[in-house]
């Protein structure tokens, strides 16, 4: 029986980050992380292992993790290009690293300059030496469904790809709609086929909500047995490197819908939602997820609420006859 428990892995920090033009400070990006883990997230991915040049916002990323809250009941994790990134990444006490893998050759080429099969190698190389390292390693394979560049992404190289990274030793391969343009039907057939592959546990999901699809594509995850997915507070994101992405699907939106729907995710809304507050000051515009508006309705019905109670418990007592 598939359990309801799903697993919440908080990307705000890293993938949230990352395109944001204000460049968000070492403490200011703690006090997020601590606020997300008051909010119950206990998986967050906290940084990238990149060049400074190409990514501003990641280039404190080894004075990140020496600081990070509650070490030992979080489970944080870093991106890593290679093994240059690893070197960084371990030298900092990164616990789990997470490779990238693009299913097309333009996007590898347009992303890290390297062909299809050398990308393959250095991911290879760079899981099997995090291992060695004695480093948790996971593995996304970007673009699965929709390459900007090359179109529709054949399910048979996702699944090779996927195999590849299993077989390096990847402890979880991370299903990425990176531009969000991924409909349900097909989400549901690769997932199925991929959980037949290498069974749903060792799956992932990571959804960007270009088109407003993203939530019903987790739900097509859900039905094939995927239980962990990747999120960003308020839908803050975008991969700098992709054009046409969009934000990531909100924290707040997967975990009503699954909460709403009997799954168990042990994040607290109203904390959640103090930390995308803190989220928009630091970036400096307004976040939140297609729930947004009838959560701040609900703000309104149970201020009347509270209003109407006080006159009620403020009025007189009636005299008696």
């Amino acid at each position: 029986m598939t359990s309801d428990a799903v697993f919440i892995n908080e990307v705000g920090p890293r993938d949230g980050l990352q395109s944001q033009k204000v460049l968000v400070s070492t403490e200011d990006k703690l006090a997020l992380i601590q606020a997300l883990v008051d909010a119950g997230l206990r998986s967050i991915e906290a940084a990238s292992f990149v060049s400074p040049k190409a990514v501003p916002q990641m280039a404190d990323a080894d004075a990140l993790f020496a600081r990070l809250p509650d070490r030992d009941r979080v489970a944080y994790s870093a991106l890593v290009p290679n093994r240059r990134g690893l070197d960084r990444a371990l030298a900092a006490g990164v616990p789990e690293i997470a490779v990238v893998l693009s299913a097309t050759e333009t996007m590898n080429l347009r992303n890290i300059n390297l062909s299809l099969a050398q990308t393959e190698a250095v991911c290879v190389e760079t899981v099997q030496a995090a291992l060695a390292a004695g480093v948790r390693a996971k593995a996304y394979v970007a673009v699965a469904f929709t390459c900007p560049f090359e179109g529709a992404v054949d399910p048979a190289v996702v699944r090779r790809l996927s195999r590849l990274m299993r077989e390096a030793g990847a402890e979880e391969i991370v299903i990425a709609d990176t531009i969000g343009a991924a409909h349900p039907r097909e989400v549901g057939a690769l997932m199925k086929a991929l959980a037949a592959d290498l069974g749903a546990e060792q799956l992932s999901a990571h959804f960007h909500d270009t088109r407003g699809f993203a939530l019903a594509n987790i739900w097509a995850c859900v039905e094939a047995g995927v239980r962990r997915f990747d999120s960003s507070l308020g839908g803050l994101g975008g991969c700098p490197f992709a054009p046409g992405a969009a934000g990531n699907v909100a924290t707040e939106d997967v975990v009503l819908m699954l909460e709403q729907c009997g799954l168990r995710t042990g994040i607290d809304i109203p904390a959640l939602r103090r930390a995308i507050a803190l989220a928009e000051r630091l970036v400096g515009h307004p976040l939140g997820g297609r729930t947004a508006r009838w959560l701040q309705s609900e703000d309104a019905r149970a201020q009347q609420r509270e209003a109407a109670t006080n006159t009620v418990a403020a009025a007189p007592a009636p005299v008696g006859a």
